[in-house]
């Protein structure tokens, strides 16, 4: 027996009835040799760990564009917050601990430079829209490999691409990183915003943070253990109605006050602008993309738009401004 079987009985001993195993996957759309070592969900897991679109994560905005400090969220450490949230949700509800943290590590993939204003400004752009959650799906089904795509499983990409808060994923562990991305956000969000002095914790409405608690640690704390109480034991993953309610609120409130009209966020008609110029040059000179985006429009016959979008999408923010700066900006000279 294999060190993968082992671990897969010890899966169907262990785990709840609820529980996506990993030997019951839907499998992979490119058959693959079992690995003798690891079950098919922590195989999903290490290739998004290891894969360019994640590593570029580090260097793309969570929410404040270009902020002055060390310690703001970037994409990468929302993601990394987000995982650690899903398997603490995971291994209390005894879940499938692998394909939630798959599911996590994976969901934001696709997301642009300069956060939900790229997305933003891109969904404009494109003819077919743009939307993260769809742009996560094709990075590891097309984008990484040159083409080849990552090869997950069924299970893993279906639970990136229902990520969102009114989406419904195939599986429980899926449900689980959708909530836990939510209060992830919501509470790192709010922990940046305090940093950056747009307001102090006393000033969130108080008719929530009763309910879900008056520091990051304390509403951290009582929504996974909201989700851990009234999901246990059952075929779903639920938050108790006033929880649910007083997290839904106080995300309206951050949309408010920080996410739409803060000092924070100034710099995004900017961002957006210099990506429409990005995309505008790179529409009209297609062929200077690198060869893998030309293999796309080539080989797979896939339009210049998406081509394009996919380019523009996977840059960091640093490397968008140094493509706007290289393109755009003069360049000092002198004679010989």
């Amino acid at each position: 027996m294999t060190i993968r079987e082992s671990m897969e009985q010890l899966e169907a001993r262990t785990l709840s009835p609820y529980a996506a195993l990993s030997r019951d996957t839907k499998g992979r759309d490119r058959q693959e040799e079992l690995c003798d070592i690891r079950p098919e969900y922590q195989r999903d897991r290490d290739r998004i760990l290891h894969c360019k679109a994640f590593r570029r994560l580090k260097h793309k905005t969570q929410v404040f564009l270009a902020p002055e400090g060390d310690h703001y969220r970037t994409r990468l450490t929302h993601t990394l917050e987000v995982a650690q949230i899903a398997r603490t949700i995971a291994r209390s509800l005894a879940m499938n601990e692998s394909l939630t943290e798959a599911i996590a590590l994976g969901h934001d993939l696709g997301h642009t430079p300069f956060g939900h204003s790229g997305e933003a400004i891109l969904n404009k752009l494109c003819g077919d829209g743009f939307s993260h959650s769809r742009q996560s799906v094709r990075v590891v089904e097309v984008l990484e490999k040159n083409g080849r795509g990552l090869n997950l499983t069924r299970e893993v990409r279906d639970g990136i691409l229902n990520h969102g808060l009114s989406a419904s994923p195939a599986t429980l562990e899926g449900h689980i990183v959708r909530l836990a991305d939510k209060i992830a956000y919501i509470n790192h969000d709010i922990d940046d915003a305090i940093r950056a002095r747009i307001f102090k914790e006393e000033d969130l409405p108080g008719e929530y943070t009763d309910i879900l608690g008056g520091s990051v640690r304390e509403r951290l704390n009582t929504m996974i253990h909201d989700i851990i109480e009234n999901s246990l034991g059952k075929p779903e993953i639920v938050m108790s109605p006033s929880m649910e309610k007083a997290m839904k609120n106080l995300r309206g409130w951050m949309f408010d006050t920080v996410y739409s009209g803060s000092v924070a966020k100034e710099e995004e008609g900017r961002a957006q602008r210099m990506i429409q110029f990005l995309y505008d040059y790179y529409m009209e000179h297609v062929d200077i993309l690198p060869g893998e985006y030309l293999w796309l429009m080539k080989e797979r016959g896939e339009k210049r738009e998406r081509v394009v979008c996919d380019y523009i999408a996977g840059m960091s923010d640093r490397y968008a401004i140094d493509m706007f700066e290289e393109l755009f900006i003069p360049k000092s000279w002198k004679a010989l």
